[in-house]
């Protein structure tokens, strides 16, 4: 069994470094640290928390390649139709997604790190248009909506945000007086555990603080896990 002792201050130093120094230059110029201080450890973490998540979701895909359709993210940043030019992200981030397929299209455990804290998300930051189709059934369904009223109001009396709302009104087609009408307006749902410092990173208590995050979010993960596979059986 991998053991995992925490991250390093040479991996805040190399993100704050990166922060400072965004450039294609400074960052070939330290690829042989960016390998040993961010990649190396961020492969084995992805490795011990997937595993240990796996206690949550057994079907939970821990994938430790590097190449952007593994666990963990790509680096670069795509700046073709952003402002920011900026080439490379200064956080690691990560997800361990349910089933096959991309991350992005599934429920998902996630977590970034930043030069300044950590912050873990579960559930879908977005839909697909045919989840989102689900998901809007799940909503209005007797069963299945008062089970996300339920495992939401747990999580917010927990201390945790539920995000995704996204649109003003009730979509076209369903009733706007619905008693769960405002969950018809979200086309993402996630709940997230912010400012994680960097005292718990570099601690080697940091799988067992994260699992008890996420266990506590799962409820969410799981729910929508239900509304994707029953839509799968369709």
């Amino acid at each position: 069994m991998i053991d995992f002792v925490g991250f390093s201050q040479g991996t805040r130093q190399y993100l704050m470094d990166l922060r400072d120094n965004n450039d294609r230059d400074w960052y070939q110029a330290n690829k042989k640290t960016y390998e040993d201080t961010v990649k190396s450890p961020s492969i084995t973490w992805v490795e011990v928390m997937g595993n240990r998540l796996k206690d949550l979701d057994e079907q939970l895909r821990v994938d430790t390649r590097t190449n952007g359709s593994g666990s963990l993210m790509r680096m670069s940043r795509d700046t073709r139709f952003s402002k920011d030019k900026s080439p490379y992200k200064t956080n690691i981030a990560m997800m361990w997604w349910h089933g096959a397929g991309k991350k992005t299209e599934h429920s998902a455990f996630g977590m970034q790190i930043t030069p300044d804290d950590a912050g873990l998300m579960v559930g879908m930051f977005g839909f697909s248009k045919s989840m989102l189709s689900a998901y809007r059934e799940a909503v209005i369904d007797d069963k299945l909506g008062e089970e996300l009223i339920d495992l939401t109001t747990t999580l917010e009396a927990d201390g945790y945000e539920i995000l995704g709302k996204h649109y003003k009104t009730t979509p076209r087609g369903f009733d706007k007086e619905h008693p769960r009408a405002e969950w018809l307006k979200y086309n993402g749902l996630y709940t997230h555990a912010t400012d994680l410092s960097w005292d718990i990173l570099l601690s080697d208590d940091l799988v067992d603080v994260c699992y008890t995050h996420f266990e506590k979010m799962a409820p969410i993960h799981h729910w929508l896990v239900k509304v994707q596979n029953q839509t799968n059986e369709t």
